[in-house]
């Protein structure tokens, strides 16, 4: 008995590894060096690599018309930017898929934009719907992201998150069709929620 606790005791010793985490910096020197291409579709998630679920045609749908809306509604007073990283800290770094931020000389084309740069995130969610609520939404909040919106494609739903504190958002709001959207920082974006759905339905 006393050989096999042992031989139990050096295994569970051996299984104890730690996990290497990677920074913002050393994934894109992983970039760099061809281990990612262009087509690989990855973010960094608390040092860690995730694979971004495949954007199908009715994701795409959505992004597009929600960017048509915002370009036209934020025309010279905020940055749309459209599946582009979002430097949320020193090992974490998503690809949103809209990102509303200040306006910042014009150009961000030193940095990637990072949460006090940021008016409203968008996340439009399919199958990836329980990782960007579980893995992606808590570290906006955490970070000072000031509000996301959750687009869930099955429910015809929108989840509003504001309130953002150290362990994600304090307050979420659940909205249907009939009801409006709009953005605490940017209230030029009001959108019936129906409408939104509803487009697609007709077609």
């Amino acid at each position: 008995m006393a050989v096999a606790a042992a031989q139990e005791t050096a295994r569970e010793e051996v299984a104890d590894v730690r996990r290497y985490l990677f920074t913002v910096d050393e994934f894109y020197r992983m970039g760099e060096a061809g281990i990612f291409t262009e087509d690989d579709r990855v973010e960094l998630i608390d040092g860690e690599i995730w694979q971004m679920t495949a954007i199908g045609p009715l994701h795409a749908e959505i992004v597009d018309r929600l960017t048509e809306l915002f370009v036209r509604r934020l025309a010279g007073t905020a940055r749309v930017r459209v599946q582009n990283p979002l430097r949320v800290s020193s090992r974490t770094e998503p690809q949103p898929d809209l990102v509303v931020a200040r306006l910042r000389g014009g150009s961000y084309a030193d940095r990637h934009p990072e949460p006090g740069d940021v008016l409203l995130v968008v996340e439009v969610a399919d199958s990836s719907l329980r990782y960007d609520r579980v893995q992606k939404i808590p570290r906006y909040g955490a970070a000072g992201v000031p509000e996301v919106w959750l687009v869930d494609l099955s429910a015809h739903a929108v989840t509003v998150y504001t309130d953002p504190g150290p362990t994600g958002y304090a307050r979420e709001r659940v909205l249907r069709p009939g009801d409006v959207i709009t953005a605490a920082g940017a209230p030029a974006l009001d959108l019936p929620v129906g409408e939104l759905f509803a487009s697609i339905e007709k077609e």
